[in-house]
């Protein structure tokens, strides 16, 4: 016998990696409304979603034994409310809001571990004067209360650089923040997080330190367990522009326990149970400081294939065996190399894509590195700017997983896998002055 478990947003990658957990053949995979629905969709109608979903569900004539989710928001709000409906175990949906809304996050943060959480204050951008209304010193961070992948994040040093952010602010800030605000209404929100809606942003003092990392984890009957710390990799220009992730993370253990235990205690405030998270912080080394940036409800997609590296089984192990109620059967250090990443690459100049690597090129990198898998995000004839969940400074035209015997070795394969994957990016004309 073997359980039925539906994955909201089913992708390429998710039908890779599942079925190389371990006991696969306990599992019956289902894919549960489109990626097409709840990642690339113009819009997210958020209560059209949860009614497609049930429906799809309805249909299905076995039972349903999980629902699980990797992608970010919508799918992280999707999955607590589909399980309440279905009696299935797992977070409250003001569990999962108290990751998901920034703001509200930030209050339960103060609350648990206030020592690790900067400056921050609710701001309306459609508000008649929004700079003398901050009274964050600069230079701080403004995003709004619900975005991801860094999108219309800004680091603000003046008055005059938040005026020119503002308006891309405000036209691109309902994407979120309509079914944000869809979702909330389904919530029992306190009275000083009702009157953020998702039409606001949050600023925030700057925490970026040289080191950042993901602590993975989850919880089950209460209990935090750790499943695997990841560093991050920064643009040095843009701190926000993430360029590789790195498992395992080479922070010393005593940093990564002080970071669990920060977790244990946010998780504890929140009432989280019975579902993964992960937690990104940084760390400064000078002062031994650690802050935190955010939380996520949810496994993170873009460390599953490093995970398996390592390990030999991806972490989305932790997500599928924590949401049927039972202790994790995720193995450790068994895979095929010590070290791994995930390598974005980037550019930094909007432009037309004229040429990207063919698929015999992917396949002779796939074939020169045993394990490695090249995903491409573009196609020819594009313009950059059309790409989804970017950050507010490059674009990514594609992610390279890999692995290597040390983190030297790791990062010559790099240069050498991105030599082997020619891009052709046409500059856009210069704009002529008016």
């Amino acid at each position: 016998m073997s359980w039925n478990v539906f994955v909201i947003g089913f992708d390429d990658l998710g039908r890779r990696l599942l079925p190389h957990l371990r006991h696969a053949e306990d599992y019956a995979f289902y894919g549960l409304l489109s990626p097409e629905k709840v990642v690339h969709a113009d819009e997210y109608a958020f209560d059209d979603l949860t009614a497609n979903a049930l429906a799809e569900l309805e249909q299905f004539s076995g039972s349903v034994d999980a629902i699980v989710g990797y992608w970010d928001f919508p799918t992280s709000t999707l999955v607590p409310v589909l399980r309440q409906r279905l009696g299935l175990p797992g977070p409250s949906l003001e569990a999962v809001l108290k990751c998901e809304h920034k703001y509200w996050s930030r209050l339960e943060q103060k609350r648990s571990v206030p020592e690790c959480v900067p400056s921050f204050q609710a701001v309306d951008p459609f508000a008649e004067d929004v700079v003398a209304g901050i009274h964050i010193d600069y230079p701080f961070w403004i995003k709004p209360v619900k975005a991801h992948s860094s999108h219309l994040g800004f680091r603000i040093d003046n008055a005059d650089q938040l005026r020119e952010a503002l308006p891309r602010i405000r036209a691109g800030i309902g994407r979120f923040g309509r079914p944000l605000d869809e979702v909330t209404a389904h919530a029992d929100l306190p009275q000083e997080v009702a009157a953020v809606t998702g039409h606001h942003c949050i600023a925030e003092s700057i925490i970026s330190a040289d080191c950042l990392c993901t602590l993975e984890g989850y919880v089950l009957h209460g209990e935090v367990h750790l499943t695997g710390v990841v560093d991050s990799v920064c643009d040095a220009r843009h701190r926000s522009v993430l360029l590789r992730y790195e498992y395992p993370s080479r922070l010393p253990e005593s940093v990564q326990q002080r970071m669990l235990d920060y977790a244990r205690r946010f998780i504890e405030q929140i009432g989280y149970d019975n579902a993964p998270f992960n937690i990104e912080f940084y760390h400064d080394a000078k002062s031994d400081r650690i802050s935190l940036l955010e939380i996520n409800p949810r496994v993170s997609r873009s460390n599953a294939a490093i995970f398996q590296l390592v390990d030999s089984a991806p972490h989305f192990q932790v997500m599928v065996d924590v949401a049927l109620g039972i202790e994790p059967r995720m193995s450790r250090r068994e895979g095929s190399y010590p070290v791994a990443a995930k390598q974005m690459l980037r550019v930094f100049e909007d432009g037309i894509v004229r040429r990207i690597p063919s698929s015999e090129e992917r396949q002779r990198v796939e074939e020169a590195f045993p394990g490695t898998s090249v995903e491409i995000n573009v196609h020819e004839g594009m313009r950059l700017s059309e790409l989804r969940h970017q950050d507010s400074f490059s674009w990514e035209l594609g992610v390279l997983f890999i692995g290597a015997n040390s983190h030297d070795e790791l990062h010559d394969r790099i240069d050498q896998c991105r030599e082997m994957l020619p891009f052709d990016i046409e500059p856009l004309p210069a704009e002529t002055p008016a």
